[in-house]
Parts: C-alpha cells; sequence; structure tokens
C-alpha cells in the first residue's frame, strides 16, 4: 500500500508519486505528472502517441481517486502494464480501462436509456433500497436532436412549421425528458432545436482540459485539480470532439448508460496508427474531401477498431472545424477514434467559440506541461504502423451510392449510379408536378439535395462556400430544379446567425435552401416525405431516383425509402446538384445549367472564391456570438418551458401508453433476486433454431430501423388495436420506449435479404421444422411458445451504422441468445454484450455459407466463458440427420465484459453492484 492508503500497483508504482503542482498565472494546480510516471516506472512516456497519454493519465487518477473501486484499480493498473508493454512493442495486447469524465446521449437512443434507468430505480425500490441507489454518476449531456423531421422544405416558414410538428408529436415523450431532469442529479438536457450534440460538444460543452474541485478527489488541499477532458457518447459520430484533442469515442447505448453509473469503459488495446499528414489543402478543395478520402483510405487499409492519431507538419494547416470533419466520421472509417492532438489551432478554435481568456490559457499551458501539445519538430511518437497522406493529392470528391467509403471523383458519379443496381434498360422518363409547371423525371435525377448534419455544417468554411456558390448562381440567372426537394438543418444555431448575418441566408433561400429545423433530421433518414406527384412517378413507373447529401451515412434506404442511390458531399456541392438536378452529369466539364441568354454556366464559374470564405467568416465568426448562442442553450422555447410534467424521484408509467412504457427486460430482475449470488452460464444450449441467414453489412439501422412505420407493417397494426390512427403511426424512433412496436419492428427492414425466403422481402423467415413462411416476429413469437432457443447467422460486418440499442434489445426480446457472424462492427457488438445476447464469430469467416436455416444446432462450451474470446463450439444437425461441427470465438474481448455477460448483461451487473453497495452500507 502507498503512504495514503493506495493500493500499489503490480509495476511496483506508487501513482500517489506522480502528484505535481503547476503554477498557471500566479495560481498553483495539481495534476498527474506524465513525466513522473516516467521517472518513477521507467516508462518513456514522450514516445507515447498522445491519445495513449490521455489515457495513461486516466489510469492515474482511477487508481488514486477511487480508491473504494478496488476492481477499477486492478483494471487501471493492467492498463499502465499494457501502456508499457505497448512501448516494448507497439502491438495489440492487453486490456485499457477508461474513466469517462462525462457521458453525452442523443434522444433517440438515449431516451430509452433514461426510461431503462427509471425502470432500474422501480427495481431497486422492488429488493428494498431508495430509489437514489440508482444514480448517475457521472454528469450526463442529453441533447434533443433527433425528433424533428424535414416534413415542411423550400418554404420561408418550414421551420415554424416543422418545429410546431415535432413538439406537437412527441409531447409525452418530452415530458418524460422533463421529469428525468428533475428527479435525476448530474443530468442535463439540451431541449429541442439547439442543434446536434456532436456540434453543441464541439462548440460549447467541451473544455478541453477540465479543473476539478478537490473534494471530488477526496483530497484536503486547497489547490484544484487540472485533468484532461475526456468522454464517451452513445451515438457513433462521438469522435468528433478528438478534432479538440480529447480521448472520447462513441459506446454502446447500454454501455453509456452503465459509464454514466460509474462503471469504467473497458477495450482491447487497438493498434494506435499514426496518419502523417504533409501539405495542405489546394484552393477550392473542402474538408469534406477531405474526409472521404481518409475514409476510402482508411478502410482500404483495415483500420477496423484502431486508434487512429494525425501528426505532422500538415497539421498546421487544418482548422478545427476541418478536422471536425475528418474525427466526425471515425465509424465510417471503421475506427474508434481519428485522433488530433492539442496545438495552436485547438487554441485559436477555443478562443473563437467564445472560451474563457483564463481557461484557454489553462489548456495550453496544462498541455504543454504534460507533454499532450503537438510539436511538428518533437521526437515521432511510436505507432504501431504509420501511413502517409498529402493533403494536395486531394480532390473534389463524393461518396456513393451507398456506402460512406466508396469515394468518387466528380467525373465518375453518374458511372457510380449506374453500377447501383439499375436495371439495364434505356433511361426513364415520367411526368410529374412538383411545381404548377409540368416537369418530367428520369432514372437519375435528384429528388433531394440536403445541407444536414454535424460532419459539415461545424465547419464555416463549408457553410459559407454553400452561400457564395448559391450567390453566385442567382447572379447566373440559375435556380434549383423544381423536382428537387432541397432542404438546410444545420447542427447549431451558430451557423443560422452568421449565415444571416452575411446575407448568405437570403441566396440559399433564393435556392430553396430554407431553414427547416436544428437537429439530423435527413442525416438520419427524416427527410419527410417527397411531393406525392413525384412518389407516385417512382411508384408508377419505377425511377431510380438519387439524393446528395452532406451527412455522414448513405446505407441503402437510410436517406428515404423511395431513393435509389445516395450520395455524400459537401455542403457547396450538394447546392451544385440541386441546379443539375440529377447525378448523371460530370460537373468538372459539363454545363451545371445555361443562364437566360442559353449560354452555358460551369461549376468552375460558381465555385467560392477562397479569399471570400475567409473574409467573411473573419468578419462574422467572433467569440460573442457564441457566447450569445449558446446562453440560452438550456431554455427551450415556450412550448418546451410551459410543459407539463411529473415530479418525483419515480416515473409514475402508463401501462396503456404509446409512447413510453416500462422495459420489460427489469421486472425480470426481481426473479429470485440475491445481491450475493453470482449468476452461472449454462455448459450448453440445445435445440436451437436459426431465426435468420444474412449476408454482409448488415447494418443497425436494418436490423432496428428508426425512420416512419409503414401502415402494413405489424408495428402499425399493434398500435391500431392500441387505438393509434394510421396518420399519427410516426416513427419508430418516436416508439423507442413501446417494446411491443419495437420487437415487431426488428429485422423489418425491406432492404434486409434473408437467404432462408430469398423470394420475400426483408421481415419474413421460414418456420421450421415445417418451412411455413412467416413474419420474423411471428416466427420468434411460436419459438418461444414452445421453448425454443434462437440464432441468427449472418456474414462479414454485422452491425454497421449507428449505436442502437434495440438493434440488441430487439433480438433479445425476440428470444435470440447469439449472433453467429463472420465479423462484428465494434460498437454493436459490444451492444450486444451489454444486453445479454452472445457475439460469436465463425473461425471459417465462410463457415456460415453452409447453413441453410433447417439445421437444429447445439452451443456447447459456454461454461468456458469464464475468459475473454473463448472457444464455443456448434454442433450442427442437418435435416437428414447428418451432423457437422463449427468453431466460434466468442467476441467478449475483455474481463469486463466475460462478468458483464455473464450477469446477464450490463444493466444486471451494474444493478448488482449497487445494491450489494446499499446492502453493506
Amino acid at each position: 500500500m502507498s503512504r495514503t492508503g493506495t493500493e500499489v500497483g503490480p509495476t511496483g508504482w506508487d501513482p500517489v508519486s506522480t502528484r505535481a503542482v503547476l503554477t498557471l498565472d500566479g495560481r498553483a494546480y495539481r495534476y498527474y505528472s506524465l513525466a513522473a510516471a516516467g521517472a518513477t516506472a521507467g516508462l518513456p512516456v514522450q514516445r507515447l502517441p498522445y491519445c495513449l497519454k490521455s489515457l495513461l493519465e486516466n489510469a492515474l487518477r482511477q487508481v488514486d481517486m477511487r480508491p473504494e473501486a478496488r476492481a477499477d484499480a486492478r483494471d487501471a493498473f493492467e492498463t499502465i502494464d499494457t501502456l508499457r508493454a505497448y512501448l516494448e512493442h507497439p502491438a495489440p495486447s492487453g486490456e485499457l480501462s477508461f474513466l469517462p469524465q462525462r457521458v453525452m446521449m442523443d434522444d433517440t437512443a438515449g431516451l430509452p436509456l433514461l426510461g431503462d434507468l427509471a425502470a432500474m430505480r422501480d427495481a431497486a425500490v422492488r429488493a428494498g433500497f431508495a430509489p437514489q441507489t440508482i444514480e448517475p454518476q457521472r454528469p450526463i449531456d442529453f441533447v434533443v436532436d433527433h425528433s424533428i423531421i424535414a416534413e415542411f422544405a423550400g418554404r420561408a416558414d418550414a421551420h415554424a412549421l416543422n418545429a410546431r410538428r415535432e413538439h406537437e408529436t412527441n409531447q409525452e415523450r418530452f415530458r418524460f425528458l422533463r421529469w428525468a431532469a428533475q428527479a435525476f442529479r448530474n443530468l442535463r438536457i439540451v431541449p429541442p432545436g439547439g442543434g446536434i450534440c456532436h456540434q453543441i460538444n464541439l462548440e460549447h460543452l467541451a473544455t478541453v482540459v477540465q479543473t476539478v474541485d478537490p473534494e471530488g478527489s477526496g483530497d484536503p488541499g486547497d489547490a484544484p485539480w487540472l485533468v484532461p477532458d475526456s468522454m464517451v457518447g452513445i451515438d457513433s459520430h462521438t469522435p468528433m470532439i478528438n478534432a479538440l484533442g480529447i480521448v472520447g469515442w462513441g459506446v454502446s447505448g447500454i454501455e453509456g448508460l452503465g459509464a454514466a453509473l460509474g462503471e469504467t469503459v473497458s477495450l482491447p488495446l487497438p493498434r494506435v496508427i499514426g496518419l502523417h499528414l504533409t501539405g495542405r489543402l489546394r484552393p477550392g478543395i473542402t474538408a469534406t474531401d477531405l474526409v472521404l478520402t481518409v475514409t476510402q483510405r482508411l478502410r482500404q487499409h483495415d483500420c477496423i477498431g484502431a486508434f487512429i492519431e494525425c501528426f505532422g507538419p500538415g497539421l498546421t494547416h487544418l482548422s478545427v472545424p476541418a478536422r471536425a470533419t475528418v474525427a466526425n466520421m471515425a465509424p465510417e472509417c471503421g475506427t474508434t477514434m481519428n485522433y488530433f492532438p492539442i496545438d495552436a489551432q485547438t487554441v485559436h478554435y477555443l478562443r473563437q467559440t467564445g472560451r474563457d481568456a483564463a481557461h484557454v490559457a489553462r489548456v495550453e499551458g496544462y498541455a504543454k506541461a504534460q507533454g499532450l501539445w503537438h510539436d511538428p519538430d518533437a521526437a515521432r511518437a511510436q505507432y504501431s504502423e504509420i501511413l502517409t497522406l498529402d493533403l494536395a493529392s486531394v480532390e473534389p470528391s463524393l461518396a456513393g451510392p451507398g456506402q460512406p467509403h466508396h469515394r468518387v471523383g466528380l467525373p465518375a458519379v453518374a458511372d457510380a449510379f449506374h453500377r447501383a443496381g439499375t436495371r439495364p434498360r434505356a433511361v426513364r422518363l415520367a411526368t410529374a408536378a412538383p411545381s404548377p409547371s409540368q416537369s418530367p423525371i428520369q432514372d437519375g435525377d435528384l429528388v433531394i439535395a440536403a445541407i444536414t448534419s454535424c460532419t459539415n455544417t461545424s465547419n464555416p468554411a463549408n457553410m459559407i462556400g454553400a452561400g457564395l456558390l448559391a450567390r453566385n448562381a442567382l447572379a447566373r440567372g440559375l435556380r434549383s430544379k423544381p423536382w428537387v426537394k432541397t432542404s438546410l438543418s444545420p447542427g447549431s444555431r451558430v451557423v443560422a446567425h452568421y449565415l444571416v448575418q452575411s446575407g448568405l441566408q437570403q441566396s440559399l433561400d433564393g435556392l430553396g435552401f430554407h431553414l427547416t429545423g436544428f437537429g439530423c433530421m435527413t442525416c438520419v433518414g427524416f427527410s419527410g416525405s417527397l411531393p406525392a406527384p413525384i412518389e407516385a412517378a417512382i411508384d408508377i413507373h419505377g425511377i431510380a431516383t438519387a439524393a446528395v447529401v452532406s451527412g455522414n451515412r448513405n446505407y441503402d434506404g437510410r436517406i428515404h425509402a423511395k431513393v435509389h442511390a445516395s450520395f455524400l458531399a459537401s455542403p457547396p456541392l450538394v447546392v451544385a446538384y440541386a441546379l443539375a438536378g440529377t447525378v448523371r452529369i460530370d460537373l468538372s466539364t459539363q454545363p451545371i445549367g445555361h443562364d437566360p441568354q442559353g449560354e452555358p454556366v460551369y461549376l468552375r464559374e460558381l465555385w467560392p472564391d477562397p479569399d471570400d470564405i475567409e473574409r467573411i467568416a473573419g468578419d462574422t465568426l467572433e467569440p460573442g456570438l457564441f457566447r450569445r448562442t449558446y446562453a440560452s442553450l438550456y431554455e427551450g422555447t415556450p412550448d418546451w418551458q410551459q410543459l407539463p410534467y411529473p415530479r418525483g424521484a419515480r416515473f409514475p408509467w402508463q401501462e396503456d401508453s404509446v409512447f413510453i412504457r416500462p422495459p420489460p427486460e427489469f421486472d425480470r430482475f426481481d426473479e429470485a433476486f440475491d445481491g450475493e449470488r453470482e449468476r452461472t452460464q449454462p455448459a450448453r444450449i440445445e435445440k436451437v433454431r436459426i431465426l435468420a441467414i444474412y449476408g454482409d453489412n448488415v447494418t443497425t439501422e436494418h436490423v432496428s430501423p428508426m425512420g416512419p412505420i409503414p401502415a402494413d407493417s405489424l408495428a402499425a397494426g399493434y398500435l391500431a388495436a392500441q387505438g393509434v390512427a394510421t396518420p399519427a403511426l410516426g416513427t419508430y424512433a418516436a416508439r423507442r420506449l413501446v417494446p411491443q412496436v419495437m420487437a415487431r419492428g426488428t429485422y423489418s427492414s425491406p432492404h434486409l435479404h434473408n437467404r432462408m425466403t430469398p423470394d420475400a422481402p426483408g421481415g419474413f423467415t421460414l418456420h421450421q421444422p415445417g418451412g411455413e413462411r412467416l413474419t420474423i416476429f411471428e416466427a420468434a413469437e411460436r419459438y418461444r411458445a414452445a421453448q425454443i432457443p434462437l440464432v441468427v447467422i449472418a456474414g462479414r460486418n454485422y452491425g454497421t451504422g449507428s449505436s442502437r440499442d434495440w438493434s440488441a434489445k430487439g433480438p433479445r426480446e425476440l428470444g435470440v441468445r447469439a449472433i453467429l457472424a463472420a465479423s462484428f462492427e465494434r460498437l454493436h457488438r459490444a451492444n450486444l454484450v451489454a444486453a445479454g445476447v452472445l457475439p460469436l464469430q465463425f473461425d471459417d469467416p465462410d463457415a456460415g455459407a453452409a447453413l441453410t436455416g433447417n439445421e437444429t444446432l447445439v452451443l456447447e462450451g459456454l461454461d468456458r466463458l469464464s475468459t475473454p474470446r473463448a472457444v464455443v463450439t456448434c454442433i450442427v444437425r442437418g435435416y437428414d440427420g447428418r451432423l457437422s461441427t463449427l468453431h466460434l470465438i466468442a467476441a467478449l474481448h475483455t474481463r469486463r465484459e466475460v462478468s458483464q455477460f455473464a450477469a446477464g448483461g450490463l444493466y444486471r451487473y451494474s444493478f448488482d453492484l449497487r445494491v450489494r453497495a446499499g446492502r453493506h452500507r
């Protein structure tokens, strides 16, 4: 033990000896010195990548500031040993334990988690404890940004109409949120209309370095502590904050709630790949062009799960908004983080966005004292491997037509559209009437052009560039094509202010890019309906239409169910394609349109001048703008403020609600509860049936839809039986606290292809042994009645996409005990573990191809799931009685995950810890 009672780890290293004092502007601050850590433990910390230095500091604090958490201390010591071993040989080995300073949630994934928290309180009361036994230990920033839909667009009152409909259709959900804000400490809620969580985080919430009150550490000294800001978020694009030198990444929803309850986040040490940046972007090249290039490059290099750390002289020329554009798309790259260390650009951005001057000085002083300050001339950190990118080599780019890493240059867009699965045929035309004049549409025509998402609207250069291109187009007499639905949904109110102040919003309005709302909107598929004549033309004539959006994802069916191909692009290119009205064009060589005199107009003539962008940014982006905008962040509209809501520590559930019901899993917590008893897994599961067999790249959006509830769906039928009229069905996102709706929506996407039912759209399967075709839900209910356990078979990259709790909860509620896949995406794999569904990876990635769905399975060796990556045997009995054997690897990657799964999932694990602690107080 140390002199303060802190446990000394296996290194023989006392973390107390790393405490140091830093004097800034005449005031003393304490901190855990990485240099002292290196001196006392023989750890050459200066060679660690910057992101790992932050994790080392985090481990020191876990040991010293939480002496009561012995298990966490042991994990923290292992983190220290893992980082020591990394310096000896920088290959993945060992585990990292991370205790984030804060947690961020969006409403789509976060609202069900608050429902889980409320239900967990009820379970604590039933077990004989106070409701406050269940309380967030880490601050939660909860942002309502997924509720607004771009139903109205292309008109001056679009924002007001969309906001009014948002409030009208979400009142019950919003009342629940207002109850939660008064019921739980450490919970701050940003009401609807504030912006997108990631952009608010970047512009306002993030501190880079936090000042921690000494009382929080249990130390009686007077000097406060300086610690790096760190976080996890339950949205996959959380790594956007890496642009500010903050360690943070996306976690599964259930894992995020666990972190808020005080659990550490564990993961195997990933590869830390250095991305060496040289040169600078050429004039006219946007940060979007850069991120699409980086995404393609990292996917090609197979950087799945890696920490990417950018370094080199090229950083000097990349602003924080440009870095944020790159960091935001880490999940599309397949990486855990796209990290940019702290430097002069970081400090400039903090000043520009209105952070306090004294605080900014502390950030710089602390970062330099800790060795967290990036110096392009310093000795290179030790990386697992290094990739190089010359920024000057980046070309104008889009990505599509169905994957964010399928980058194409402007000349190749038309060919990419034709490769999107369009049936070989002559170009089809159909007459539609989206405007007073009759307008024909044909294959490849654009029906959605949306400037949307945190990825690009956080970048003033992109947004000002879009406005300038609109201004230049109007000056030449061009207009958006009448069949294009145009919309603008910024990630923060700051964007709206500087566009209005500069006069550029008026130009955007002139092309139909009126403000539709502050939220994710089209980026997450909340694009609203298309004009009825357009939808009719698509349905009747089979027109293959397109969308161009400035978002970060374009998976099949995500942007709109009736859009055949979707492309990601920078905001200026979104405007350009709205002018062209089609993706069957090479904008680098062909006219974008013709002026009133019939003269051709080319994109190069309209492209914004970089000097104009810089001048307007300098005139409009001043610290006071950010301070004024964020001063009222938590107030909300009068409708929000006047909304009645219940009070008290426990939520008064209404069993007949069609928006908010208690999650059923917590009822099972009452079964033979004993806070001292450890649960064990059965050694084998027999008579297992296959619910469905899917191929590669099944996304969480396929598993758990978020968009409109189809009128002919099982979910709609259930709601109709509850008295909900068809026009009021709304979206799956709005009903995520109604398990009966979400279970019926699980695996119901028409974009899924179940190999057991090749002639049917997604959502169907064959019930065995009879082979009757049923919906997934109906078949699962029959199996449940017969007490038959289920598995789902899948190919590579199962679980690509957003972090959605119901993509793991849904299969569990259907009776799925395990997912057998060739490989899993990182976030979803963790979500399955947290939900108590076992992710099993085929030892031979192609082994699942031999299964047909009429087999019965036996899973053996489940009692060996006491260590990470244990081997499970699957005995397959075919319909003819023949037996074969498959070898599976349990994708439980850390000891913490092993413990959580053994407990029945993270909730049960965390609940038991808290109730057990309450019992012993």
